[in-house]
């Protein structure tokens, strides 16, 4: 069973939804949780906030953090994914933001450099992750690292 499957099957027998922030992915966690037939009954939306002023107006991160810790960053995340949660109404609140390449990574935060952030009603978590290999590769081990987290925290391995 496909990731988005089993994770849209635990959704749907816990009667939660679940809402995406994605930056790096543009949209493929959303794509790929939607594929699903049924996926509307815990789905509520996704936003592609790739810039950072949508991240600003949308999700209600705020400037000077993006500015202070750049967007790819473990505050950025964390605030990606409350602010989806809370702007949705939904109980998990999904966020990635990172550098997919082959451009745009530096010494601190190379290629392949991922927070996913997953927020729920008693708190937020962040991972980082750093990924190999080219940008469609490193979206796809984003999308499905993102899944994962969530699966983990639906069969209760994340607290």
């Amino acid at each position: 069973m496909k990731l988005e499957e089993k994770t849209g099957s635990i959704l749907r027998e816990k009667g939660l939804k679940i809402a995406t922030a994605e930056s790096c992915t543009g949209g493929l966690i959303a794509n790929r949780i939607t594929d699903i037939s049924g996926a509307s009954e815990y789905f509520e939306a996704g936003f592609i906030t790739y810039s950072n002023r949508a991240k600003t107006n949308f999700l209600a991160v705020p400037e000077e953090v993006i500015i202070k810790n750049g967007a790819v960053s473990h505050d950025v995340a964390l605030m990606m994914a409350e602010g989806v949660r809370q702007a949705t109404g939904v109980n998990v609140g999904l966020s990635v933001t990172g550098i997919a390449g082959p451009t745009g990574g530096t010494i601190e935060k190379p290629v392949g450099t991922v927070y996913i952030g997953i927020s729920f009603q008693t708190g937020t978590f962040v991972r980082r992750f750093l990924f190999d290999g080219n940008r469609e590769e490193i979206k796809r081990q984003t999308a499905d690292a993102a899944l994962m987290l969530v699966l983990d925290y639906l069969e209760g391995r994340l607290i």
